[in-house]
């Protein structure tokens, strides 16, 4: 819960090619109290099996900016590697293989955004290997 001296921020991710959560992606949480401030880094957290972040530290009082680093990497790797359908793309060619290079086009995600104090900020992340989408949530 926020109090009216800070704002406070959670976040969930959907895998949208899967139509699942993303389970295990870990998420850093960095705050900052102007816009020309050094950000701090304040901790993390990892999702869990509903994509969700239950604890992430609270921001200190002041806080002005937020950023959220998803590092997506690590999960399309596992996932690439548990798929079946991966290894039936790369005969047929397909785009996830032959146009990404590195096997993963977005490697890690980074969200920025202001804050008031006294609101809660929810941060839904939409990805799929190819982009991603970001949006106030409720």
């Amino acid at each position: 819960m926020s109090t009216s001296a800070t704002a406070s921020v959670s976040t969930h991710i959907l895998d949208t090619s899967a139509g699942r959560p993303a389970e295990g992606i870990a998420v850093q949480l960095s705050a900052r109290s102007g816009r020309v401030a050094h950000w701090q880094a304040l901790g993390g957290s990892a999702t869990d099996a509903d994509g969700r972040c239950k604890d992430l530290p609270a921001l200190p009082e002041g806080t002005t900016h937020v950023r959220l680093d998803f590092a997506v990497e690590p999960y399309f790797e596992k996932k690439s590697a548990n798929d079946a359908k991966s290894q039936a793309d790369a005969q047929q060619d397909a785009p996830a293989n032959r146009d990404s290079g590195a096997g993963v086009f977005f490697p890690e995600v980074a969200i920025t955004f202001a804050v008031v104090p006294g609101e809660h900020y929810h941060v839904p992340l939409l990805l799929n290997p190819f982009g991603y989408s970001v949006y106030r949530g409720s």
